[in-house]
């Protein structure tokens, strides 16, 4: 009977279930430290731009603030591992203040 199969392979669907392989994501901006310490006061956003690259978020109501955030996803326990988030505040062309840090004291990334 092709009955007794089917239940066969439900089965075997079922307990494969469990070793499935789920791959951690990460998400955001993930900056070399190295040019993230050459960022300082008084340089154009394009100079940060071309160390950083573009902001995560770009506020279209807060056109003076940038927002880089980063965080990493673990696929095995389905939670955020680390979440770590830099926002930048220019006054005019010229960034005024950094504020938090996409680097990682611990790892040292």
């Amino acid at each position: 009977m092709p009955f007794r199969p089917m239940i066969l392979v439900a089965a075997l669907i079922v307990t494969l279930q469990g070793c499935v392989y789920r791959m951690d994501v990460p998400q955001g901006n993930a900056v070399d430290p190295d040019k993230l310490a050459q960022i300082k006061p008084g340089m154009t956003r394009k100079q940060v731009e071309f160390l950083i690259g573009q902001a995560a978020i770009q506020d279209p109501f807060h056109a003076d603030e940038d927002y880089y955030i980063y965080y990493l996803y673990k696929g095995k326990t389905r939670e955020i591992e680390e979440m770590r988030r830099m926002y930048l505040r220019y006054d005019g062309d010229r960034l005024a203040s950094i504020e938090g840090s996409l680097v990682d004291e611990k790892a040292g990334q």
